[in-house]
């Protein structure tokens, strides 16, 4: 199979387990598939995507990031993680790159309040999502024309997939495993991470 490389966009303030459960899902599920199947290609390629080369997180954490919005390898997949977003809804070229590169993927997916940078690049509309519970009203006013759930621990709306806050990314990743791949890869991957994969999303707009 394809391996798929998977994108994860940085920025100052972001929520440290909102990149890193993902990031970890992603990585984990390419080390169990590759000892199921030797000398086969990793599912997934992980990359982690800012404006700049080094982020501190909202935890304090500096990350260091080796690719540049403008310079990165083809997605076939962004994840935008949380956070605090505001400073980053006020960039017009990091909106319009989400927008493109969910353009060009034909997916998208967040965490937490990464939805405000799906909204703001005007991927929310008529769709279902979710965001931290906290957040829920200021995305249902900010993006009027979204169609928010305030209990989902994650909606699979076609192309768009978000999750509610936190460690709901986790869950949500694991189930982009099985959509991508296969229910049992991710079904071994939340085994090997020793956790308790919360695993059916809410259904889809129909």
């Amino acid at each position: 199979m394809m391996t798929l490389c998977i994108g994860l966009y940085l920025f100052d303030e972001v929520e440290i387990l909102d990149f890193a459960g993902p990031l970890e899902v992603f990585s984990t599920a390419s080390r169990v598939f590759q000892r199921l199947h030797p000398g086969s290609p990793p599912p997934f390629a992980p990359v982690l995507i800012a404006r700049q080369p080094q982020i501190r997180t909202r935890g304090g954490m500096q990350v260091s990031v080796p690719h540049p919005i403008h310079d990165h390898p083809p997605l076939d997949l962004l994840i935008v993680p949380g956070g605090v977003v505001d400073a980053e809804l006020e960039r017009p070229e990091v909106v319009s790159w989400v927008a493109a590169q969910a353009a060009h993927a034909g997916r998208i997916a967040s965490v937490c309040t990464g939805a405000f940078l799906l909204g703001e690049a005007g991927l929310l509309d008529r769709r279902r999502c979710t965001t931290h519970w906290e957040d829920v009203a200021a995305l249902r006013t900010r993006y009027p024309d979204a169609h928010v759930s305030a209990d989902a621990r994650f909606i699979d709306d076609g192309p768009l997939i978000t999750s509610a806050g936190i460690s709901a990314g986790i869950d949500m990743s694991l189930y982009l495993v099985a959509r991508l791949v296969d229910r049992a890869l991710a079904v071994r991957t939340a085994r090997q991470m020793d956790y308790a994969w919360q695993g059916a999303p809410e259904p889809a707009s129909q």
